[in-house]
């Protein structure tokens, strides 16, 4: 075989493989279309889908400040991904340690309690800048301190309401894109109301055995 014929050969086999490898890597890429963003400044996280604003929750970052040390209890900033879900089932109010329920169940504002509860999106950084988000245990969680939401009271982590991190969670994929920014959030955020959880109304009781309130009387 003539030499050029085999330099021309192994140029297109090169281009063959880049092209896979490229394709193999775009199909292992994130397809979530929700991100969620973080103001510091607000205490509020807003949650999109294909761009458009779905939801505004309350959220409590941080007493500590901005960070990503790994001696720090700070907030990262930057883009991040959720990397793990963690409480698919659980009752609000789950205690978890080591991102295990225990099965203690704490209601809002238990006296004297501060432990992660209720369910768990664990953060990974994709940046320099927070590339120690995931090894920190860095997590978007309930709360049961919920009279500290919209006020810089965590460890580190980005607290929620229970009812709040349990309708964010049904709603976000693993891979769904969060950016955590000391500044506000776009004007559009502060348009619609913090999303407040309504309990569904109780069913109508049963009508008692002979009562004929509830029904029409025919005429005669």
């Amino acid at each position: 075989m003539h030499p050029p014929t085999c330099t021309l050969i192994r140029t297109i086999a090169l281009r063959l493989l880049a092209c896979a490898t490229l394709a193999l890597g775009l199909s292992n890429c994130s397809t979530s279309r929700q991100e969620l963003r973080v103001s510091v400044h607000d205490q509020k996280m807003a949650l999109y889908d294909q761009g458009q604003l779905v939801r505004v929750y309350g959220v409590s970052t941080s007493k500590f400040g901005c960070g990503d040390g790994r001696s720090t209890c700070c907030t990262p900033m930057g883009k991040m991904k959720v990397a793990k879900k963690i409480g698919d089932g659980m009752p609000p109010g789950m205690v978890f340690k080591s991102r295990r329920p225990t099965g203690e169940v704490l209601r809002p504002d238990a006296p004297g309690r501060d432990p992660i509860v209720t369910r768990i999106l664990w953060l990974s950084g994709t940046e320099r800048k927070n590339r120690n988000t995931f090894g920190r245990f860095i997590y978007i969680h309930g709360t049961p301190e919920e009279r500290n939401i919209g006020h810089a009271a965590s460890y580190g982590c980005i607290r929620m309401r229970s009812m709040d991190i349990i309708d964010l969670y049904n709603r976000v994929p693993v891979g769904s894109t969060v950016k955590v920014q000391r500044g506000g959030l776009p004007p559009e955020a502060h348009s619609i109301p913090e999303y407040v959880y309504t309990p569904p109304a109780p069913p109508s009781p049963a009508p008692a055995p002979g009562d004929m309130s509830g029904k029409a009387i025919a005429k005669r």
